[in-house]
């Protein structure tokens, strides 16, 4: 279909993804195979779905862009449960949740084009 480095949603999630682990890297020890494991499988997952649905037809990319909502809606509470347990400053969970909001933002839009039939390509790296 295309390459997914030209999405600007998958370009913002994988930004998104490196946040999460940048910031369960700061989480206690204890979390290492909890919270801080799910949180980086929510976040990869978004980006990573985003990858193989361009490599799918046009009708298969619209599951894998609804699969990528979903786990962002899971990071997205994931954030609020690692600020309710102490482990984000108030300022952190600002950042993060700021860019989860926007990531799902673009998925629901991209979401909102396929049902509707149009296209989804993105412009080439060169015409930008």
């Amino acid at each position: 279909m295309q390459d997914f480095r030209h999405l600007d949603v998958w370009n913002k999630a994988h930004k998104l993804a490196l946040e999460a682990y940048r910031l369960t890297d700061r989480f206690p020890r204890s979390e290492m195979f909890g919270l801080s494991s799910q949180i980086r499988r929510s976040a990869a997952s978004v980006p990573t779905n985003l990858a193989e649905g361009c490599g799918r037809t046009q009708a298969e990319f619209g599951k894998f862009v609804q699969i990528a909502f979903g786990s962002a809606c899971e990071l997205e509470y994931q954030f609020v449960l690692t600020r309710d347990l102490g482990f984000l400053t108030p300022q952190s969970y600002t950042d993060a949740n700021t860019n989860v909001i926007e990531v799902k933002r673009m998925l629901g839009s991209l979401i909102k084009r396929i049902q509707a039939g149009l296209s989804v390509t993105a412009p080439s790296r060169s015409a930008r």
